[in-house]
């Protein structure tokens, strides 16, 4: 029977079942890292490709410590020739760096014979990013999103509107305006939030009723920023 604990106590010598161990518990544990990131992922461009580097690079970093060892020479080896390689890959979300670093990090954990250190660890951080994922912690936005319209340029309508937008926005706060039609119309775009309780079906169909407004579309901020 395959004795845990004697597997963590041999790092000086590294067998072939103590190898295959290392390579599986990082290949198991970086699965369910990358399970995770899959099921809390929030913004829009999903890649399939990084989620299968999370679980590639940790049986890599596996290897690369079961390789070294206690052998400086050989670390400062492994070390020069990872040098040649160059990683230009930019991430557009810091949370996908450090779900790389969960990646690696389980990846040296098992590498070492820490095999305990490695399912700890892994399992607070899948944990953590769970209850991060469920709760509201860091949901703060001043502005809902973008409503964008044009209007005709007559006082009355834009009264109207100003009517409008108080009745359904906690606050609003104009982006841009400029001129259509060789100055007959003119063209908003408001930054906007709406009063507790407002919903956006009702807010547009409140908006559709101002006289001559034409063109209104209302882009949500969770829509335009996590790309």
């Amino acid at each position: 029977m395959l004795d845990f604990m004697t597997l963590q106590t041999t790092t000086g010598n590294i067998t072939i079942i103590s190898l295959v161990y290392a390579v599986l518990l990082a290949f198991v544990l970086s699965t369910l890292i990358a399970i995770t990131y899959e099921k809390t992922y929030r913004a829009l461009s999903y890649s399939r490709n990084y989620v299968q580097t999370l679980v590639l690079i940790s049986i890599v970093a596996a290897t690369v410590m079961q390789a070294v060892g206690d052998n400086l020479a050989r670390g400062l080896g492994i070390m020069a020739a990872m040098t040649v390689i160059r990683f230009r890959t930019n991430f557009k979300d810091s949370r996908d760096i450090v779900f790389v670093f969960a990646s690696l990090a389980v990846g040296v954990s098992c590498g070492v014979n820490g095999y305990s250190i490695a399912i700890v660890g892994a399992a607070t951080f899948i944990i953590a990013a769970f209850i991060l994922y469920l709760s509201p912690f860091g949901e703060s936005s001043f502005f809902d999103g973008m409503l964008r319209f044009s209007l005709e340029n007559e006082t009355d309508n834009k009264e109207v509107l100003e009517k409008v937008m108080r009745e359904s926005c906690k606050t609003f706060a104009l982006i841009t305006l400029r001129d259509m039609s060789q100055g007959n119309r003119l063209d908003y775009a408001y930054q906007v939030k709406l009063k507790k309780g407002a919903r956006q079906d009702d807010f547009i169909a409140a908006l559709s009723k101002t006289p001559s407004i034409k063109g209104i579309h209302f882009m949500m901020q969770e829509a335009t920023v996590e790309l």
